[in-house]
């Protein structure tokens, strides 16, 4: 396995991140398999695991800690932190309060001393970026955190975060976690063009694009069965499926599984260091890993573009981010006695 630098943090990463998010109850409860698994990633030149004390309330956190015993120091390992963690209002978030304290929870369930990459799992605008910025330098610091990053901040949260941390002497975001894949080209417009200017790595997640390009989910098929279970609704997107059922065949001619392509596709842009692979069975894996020697010849990604052009997107993913610009429609629209035109 090629392995690359993680930004200018000096630290070799493998071009696969092992995600753990499927590991647990709402994966696979088998925690002895989910060993089995991530045993056999790092047996195949995999050094990279991320994971998050979200995934399982600590469950995955757990696991990963098991599977790491006697191994701790030839793995680089990743956890986040941001999202409730119970019902008390400052048990989440981006507060000096409580990064503290889940770094502190996280390191016990991983059963370790530090984290190779601690990272802000979303924004915050409720919390002042310097004091978040602030509580990850004592952090670093005290020797429990090594570099950290972001995960699903916009363009200009990263921009305002290395003015803040350049401005106030305060250590620097080296990493940044986005969505991305095929489907999910957005991030090509401004995110990955600044964490290359500001030598940032990332680690893309959901380069299968939550499922469709496993080529599972095909029109008239098992999507609306999923949909209904889970409630992944992009796995109906019919834009998407369309979408898809273009893709199959450019890979069939490529000679490759979708999925193999999909994976190719993510790392060959200049500005990826990892893509995230999150498998819950041993199956999976192997599908996976059996595709980490894939390149894609300039043909294949020219195809791959004037199928969906560079900077777009086809449908949302379910689980993406979006600000609370977005989200709440007060911050959007004026009050009532502001709208009546002068």
């Amino acid at each position: 396995m090629q392995y690359r630098t993680l930004g200018r943090t000096g630290i070799k990463v493998s071009p696969y991140c092992l995600g753990a998010m499927m590991f647990g109850a709402q994966g696979n409860p088998d925690h002895d398999e989910s060993v089995r698994i991530i045993h056999k990633a790092l047996a195949a030149g995999v050094n990279f695991v991320d994971t998050a004390d979200i995934y399982g309330h600590g469950e995955s956190e757990e696991i990963v800690g098991k599977a790491l015993k006697g191994r701790r120091d030839d793995v680089v390992l990743a956890t986040k932190a941001h999202l409730p963690m119970g019902d008390d209002p400052n048990r989440q978030g981006n507060s000096r309060r409580w990064l503290v304290r889940a770094l502190e929870d996280s390191l016990r369930r991983l059963g370790t001393d530090h984290v190779d990459l601690f990272q802000i799992h979303r924004p915050a605008p409720d919390t002042d970026i310097e004091e978040t910025l602030s509580a990850l330098t004592d952090l670093v610091r005290a020797g429990k955190v090594r570099a950290v990053g972001t995960s699903a901040f916009p363009a200009s949260d990263l921009v305002e975060a290395q003015w803040v941390a350049e401005r106030r002497a305060l250590v620097r975001f080296r990493t940044e976690q986005p969505n991305y894949s095929i489907l999910d080209r957005g991030i090509e417009r401004e995110v990955l063009p600044v964490c290359e200017r500001y030598g940032m790595g990332t680690l893309v997640w959901s380069p299968l694009a939550g499922g469709m390009l496993t080529g599972r989910y095909r029109k008239g098929r098992e999507a609306d069965t999923f949909r209904g279970t889970y409630g992944f609704r992009h796995l109906a997107d019919e834009r998407r499926l369309d979408t898809v059922e273009r893709l199959l065949p450019l890979a069939e001619k490529a000679g490759m599984p979708l999925t193999h392509m999909a994976l190719a596709f993510v790392i060959s842009h200049p500005g990826v260091t990892s893509a995230i692979i999150g498998p819950r069975t041993m199956e999976q894996l192997d599908d996976l890993l059996a595709g980490a020697g894939t390149a894609l010849g300039d043909d294949v990604l020219d195809e791959i573009d004037a199928i969906v052009p560079p900077g777009t997107e086809v449908g949302r993913l379910d689980m993406a981010y979006d600000p609370p610009a977005i989200l709440r429609p007060g911050l959007r629209r004026r009050a009532p006695q502001e709208r009546v035109a002068a």
